[in-house]
């Protein structure tokens, strides 16, 4: 489930920033982001935006060469310190990913984004135990946080944990019941655990929540 993985990691990026919008606005939005920064170079706010209209079309080193110069500038800035781990990610430089989220912790220490964001770089690098770890940290320290459930679900489906996974994805839907995603992820597990027509009633009640049927259709074929 890498993709689930690289979801929640978008999910905790900070959505002021961070807008659904079609390639074409993404690049005019870029486009203006750049127009005032000709006019501004030294403006860490243009830049910090500029940056996240590249995160968003997968620009990964330009968005990281903001990153970097803002965090010449101020070693301490947290948007920064977040986003450039984030990109760093993307670029599997997951050293330098890990070294920007601890800094983040050290200045914040129990921030949710890079406690989430440090858990899922574990599980990415095969650090499975710290992974576990901090994501078990993570779910007790926010009990009512639908997606550190998610998150800790989708590290067990990749571990083959799918008992665990499924209640961890039924507290998702419990505290998120309209997120389409989190019931789509225990139907996979349902399917994967043999019991199709439990999967089924998870792709039905996304039908009623208002997703296309016709976007199910490989799903339903697996629960047959």
């Amino acid at each position: 489930m890498k993709t689930l993985i690289l979801v929640l990691a978008l999910m905790a990026l900070n959505a002021n920033t961070m807008f659904a919008q079609t390639r074409q606005q993404l690049r005019d939005s870029l486009s203006a982001a750049s127009e005032a920064l000709s006019f501004h170079p030294d403006s860490l706010n243009l830049r910090l935006k500029k940056a996240s209209w590249n995160v968003q079309l997968e620009e990964w080193q330009y968005a990281r060469d903001e990153y970097d110069y803002v965090l010449r500038r101020d070693p301490n800035n947290l948007a920064a310190l977040f986003y450039r781990a984030f990109v760093n990610e993307q670029q599997k430089r997951y050293k330098f990913a890990r070294l920007d989220y601890e800094h983040l912790l050290s200045l914040v220490p129990g921030n949710f984004e890079a406690t989430l964001g440090l858990a899922l770089l574990n599980q990415k690098d095969s650090h499975y135990t710290e992974a576990l770890d901090m994501i078990n940290l993570l779910v007790t320290q926010h009990p009512d946080s639908a997606v550190a459930y998610a998150a800790r679900g989708g590290m067990e489906v990749e571990r083959k944990m799918y008992g665990p996974a499924e209640y961890d994805y039924s507290k998702a839907i419990e505290l998120k019941p309209l997120n389409t995603d989190f019931r789509l992820n225990r139907a996979n597990v349902r399917i994967l655990m043999k019991r199709k027509k439990e999967a089924r009633e998870d792709l039905d009640a996304m039908v009623k929540l208002g997703v296309p049927r016709a976007k199910l259709i490989e799903w339903y074929r697996k629960c047959k």
